[in-house]
């Protein structure tokens, strides 16, 4: 199931028909990598792995789908053509590990189909989802304050002599061999400011071919981390003919249902949420602070009011893990028919 075929403006909601009205992201990549024990103290953070442990990675996308997703995202949100090259890799080398991320991810659909088509059930008694359902490969593009690796994307700050130009010089080549690669969209994800959001609506319009995403983040429930207006940033996602949906990830659940509703005001293209554990970030220290958050059964406890207000796109970001997936598709009444 692709998303680069036919109109744009309706392709989202025709895989949200097919996927029930609801269609379930996967959960945290970093989450999972690191449980499986790989080190990601590393500017490249999960993206270290398209170069150590491919094999690993692609088996998380696979426990993903085995999960319920319906959607996942390549490990390629700090893959940067400017941090590969950091590490001693040409240019052409760093653009085709950003081509490998996508290709993992397709390879991992690929598997799961395959083993779907060999199950004689649809809900294994290991409790694996083996469905054969429409599955988006979405390439993540995660922000400048990603690639600086210095917490930046969690404050937006990028300084004052910050300004489009740079922005969109600095993510347009990444953004053009992702979009060629075979994913079906583009995910921007952790958007922290507005004038990142506007390099990316204007380099949409240079020529991508595939749809695209735009995901924000907020640390107080009403503005974008930067201080930015969401209103605002949402309203450049709204306006650019590309992006098929926009939303909020790795962001306190306890803030979803107040960004939904401000997002609604603005926009009626399909709305996106994928949030974090709860749990906070130490930027200093480079890791998450433990038992800040709330536990599987608390977050799923959020997301039909979610979706009763207006998400359609459901999933989970930093500290989630396939088993929080896996309880969003128990939830969902539109999965009730395999999940019984």
């Amino acid at each position: 199931m692709g998303l680069n075929n036919g109109k744009v403006e309706t392709l989202m909601s025709d895989f949200l028909r097919k996927s029930g009205g609801v269609a379930v992201i996967d959960g945290g990549f970093a989450t999972e990598l690191e449980r499986h024990g790989a080190d990601l103290n590393d500017p490249l953070w999960s993206a270290k792995c398209l170069l150590t442990s491919t094999d690993l990675v692609r088996q998380v996308h696979l426990d993903y789908l085995e999960a319920g997703a319906d959607i996942i995202i390549t490990a390629s949100y700090q893959a940067t053509i400017q941090g590969f090259g950091a590490k001693g890799f040409s240019k052409e080398e760093s653009e085709a590990m950003l081509k490998r991320s996508v290709d993992i991810a397709c390879e991992a659909r690929n598997v799961y189909y395959e083993r779907c088509s060999k199950s004689a059930s649809t809900f294994t008694s290991d409790g694996k989802i083996l469905k054969n359902r429409p599955i988006l490969v979405a390439a993540s593009v995660g922000s400048y304050g990603a690639y600086l690796a210095d917490g930046s994307e969690y404050s937006g700050d990028y300084g004052d002599a910050m300004d489009l130009e740079f922005l969109k010089s600095f993510h347009r080549r990444r953004v053009q061999v992702l979009a060629e690669s075979g994913a079906d969209l583009i995910a921007f994800e952790t958007v922290p400011n507005k004038i990142e959001a506007q390099a990316y609506a204007e380099l949409l319009a240079e020529g991508i071919k595939i749809p695209a995403w735009f995901s924000f983040n907020s640390k107080d429930g009403v503005n974008v981390v930067s201080g930015d207006s969401l209103i605002e940033c949402a309203e450049v996602a709204d306006s650019c003919p590309k992006v098929v949906a926009v939303g909020i990830n790795c962001t306190p659940p306890r803030f979803i249902s107040g960004l939904i509703q401000s997002i609604k005001k603005i926009t009626t293209k399909p709305i996106l949420i994928y949030p974090n554990s709860g749990e906070n970030y130490d930027a200093d220290l480079k890791q998450w602070v433990k038992n800040t958050g709330v536990p599987d059964e608390d977050f799923v406890s959020y997301v039909n009011k979610w979706c009763e207000i207006g998400a359609s796109l459901v999933g989970g970001c930093c500290r989630t893990t396939p088993n929080t997936i896996k309880a969003i598709c128990r939830t969902l009444p539109s999965r009730s028919s395999y999940m019984a």
